[in-house]
């Protein structure tokens, strides 16, 4: 599989914000995308994920076949908010984006246990605490199967420990041939990762 950005702008509030990213990324590879606040990081994730129109350029995924035939189709997008419901809880929301995504991967249980929440399923979400918060919203990642990861500061709230055990998740995703993006401040502690600086991207 391959995800490839071609010549790809983005637009925030009808300003561009980013122009000229290419990028080209095969089963097991990573991009983390660095720049300042305002450098179109978050917005470079959206428009891979299709959630924004491209401003210029495209996006291509290769060899996904018929169950994946777009990236947008290919992708779980983890953005700033967690997109779970607070009344709901960690377990109706899980469930309900196993529904929603298709391609069941991990139970619920399961994948709670590998975010170290394996004993808070039943609270609501709205009672867990913002560490707890994002690493129930993590766990999408591991009910459904989708080949590529796009994350936007995903160690946002996480401690060290949890830090560690998206580290552990990342790795194995991509040793399975998965493929990451990344729009972080901070290290994600995974190996021979590419690096996009949106910091010296012309800007139109």
């Amino acid at each position: 599989m391959l995800l490839i950005a071609e010549n790809l702008a983005g637009e925030r509030g009808g300003e561009t914000v980013f122009a000229n990213v290419d990028f080209a990324l095969e089963d097991g590879e990573a991009l983390v995308v660095t720049g300042p606040n305002g450098s179109g990081k978050s917005t470079l994730l959206r428009v891979v994920a299709d959630l924004l129109p491209a401003a210029g350029g495209k996006v291509r995924f290769e060899g996904g076949g018929e169950k994946w035939p777009t990236a947008s189709s290919a992708c779980h997008y983890i953005g700033h908010l967690n997109a779970m419901k607070t009344a709901l809880t960690v377990n109706e929301n899980l469930d309900f984006w196993q529904r929603f995504a298709g391609e069941p991967a991990l139970g619920i249980a399961e994948a709670l246990e590998e975010v170290g929440l394996g004993h808070i399923g039943h609270l609501p979400f709205g009672y867990l605490s913002t560490g707890q918060k994002r690493r129930a919203a993590l766990a999408r990642l591991l009910v459904s199967r989708r080949p590529v990861w796009l994350l936007d500061e995903p160690t946002a709230g996480l401690d060290k420990a949890s830090e560690a055990r998206l580290s552990e998740m990342m790795e194995r995703h991509l040793d399975e041939g998965g493929i990451i993006v990344a729009a972080t401040h901070l290290p994600l502690g995974i190996e021979g990762v590419k690096s996009l600086d949106m910091g010296t991207r012309p800007h139109g």
